[in-house]
């Protein structure tokens, strides 16, 4: 790696109280980070890795860790941080990197959805050797040329299968719900799907984020069908916006946007859910975001995954802690 460019702890902290960190809020105490007196656990919250792909694994680690993040939601598919071809000698060096700095590693998000891959089967194995437990898997697209019924009838018998598959290694699918022609994209379609099987097999990796975009008042009657099913969790935000006349979806960072943390902290406190949480950070940031070798500087996307995680932090103690 050049030393020039390799991640300084005490260039960190700079950056974290002056200059680039003017889209910092502030913080009136780093007290507000404990939770020691929360009436539910607080979820370990991972980040995202797809966001810093431009870093190494030691970089990478070294950045999460000084940030405060409890681990890595590591992106182990094509064109993530690890090459599913090159699990069997990458993964092993990305999780020892992790580890080193005692970070948790045992969430991944893959591209893993046909139970009858023997890449994907490989894969899942090599994951569960080296300790993770859980993997978001990738979508699945309705057929336009079927009725939405027969989709789901095929897609139930597929979702069993890799349940299976996920019993048999020892590891758990999560399947998140993604706005658009997906399956999931309703909420109330992966109930159907995934009745009678185990969530810790396949359940629900639940995207506050896109079940808003597809249900912006109804999001809780989604969430109220599948919380039995829900085994993690994603955090992001976005909001509308009129381009040329036409409205579309962009991402921004959090609490700038619709979702409405407030009674979705609350629902996570009235059911007690206390699944992991993985931070996702969508918005521009210089096609780093993209997970791409960035245009900004990368203190600057420091200092924005920094302000995220404290609002996250921040708005689960007000909410969740208050009484």
């Amino acid at each position: 790696m050049d030393q020039k460019n390799h991640f300084n702890r005490r260039n960190f902290i700079k950056i974290s109280t002056a200059g680039a960190v003017g889209v910092l809020p502030l913080v009136s105490s780093a007290n507000n980070l404990l939770f020691s007196n929360s009436k539910i656990s607080q979820p370990k919250v991972y980040l995202f890795s797809k966001t810093l792909q431009f870093l190494d694994y030691e970089e990478m680690s070294e950045v999460v860790k000084e940030i405060g993040f409890d681990g890595i939601d590591l992106t182990v598919r094509p064109k993530g941080h690890v090459l599913p071809e090159n699990a069997h000698k990458d993964l092993p060096k990305a999780t020892e990197a992790m580890q080193k700095l005692g970070l948790r590693t045992d969430m991944i998000s893959t591209n893993v959805i046909d139970p009858y891959n023997s890449e994907s089967s490989k894969l899942l194995n090599i994951a569960k050797e080296l300790g993770y437990s859980i993997y978001r898997t990738g979508w699945i697209k309705y057929s336009k040329n079927q009725p939405i019924q027969q989709n789901l009838i095929a897609y139930k018998k597929q979702l069993q299968d890799l349940a299976e598959l996920n019993a048999r290694i020892g590891i758990t699918g999560a399947f998140q719900n993604h706005s658009g022609n997906y399956l999931g994209a309703p909420v109330w379609d992966l109930k159907e799907v995934l009745e009678g099987i185990a969530e810790n097999n396949l359940g629900v990796q639940y995207d506050i984020m896109h079940a808003t975009v597809e249900g912006a008042q109804s999001w809780q009657l989604g969430f109220e069908l599948v919380k039995a099913h829900i085994n993690s969790l994603v955090v992001k935000d976005f909001k509308w916006i009129e381009e040329k006349g036409k409205w579309k979806r962009v991402y921004t960072p959090l609490g700038e946007g619709m979702v409405d943390f407030d009674s979705y902290f609350k629902f996570l406190k009235k059911y007690k859910i206390e699944q992991p949480i993985s931070l996702h950070f969508e918005y521009d940031l210089g096609r780093a975001e993209k997970g791409k070798i960035p245009i900004i500087d990368k203190e600057i996307i420091f200092a924005n995954l920094k302000k995220d995680l404290l609002f996250f932090k921040n708005t689960w103690d007000r909410v969740v802690n208050s009484d």
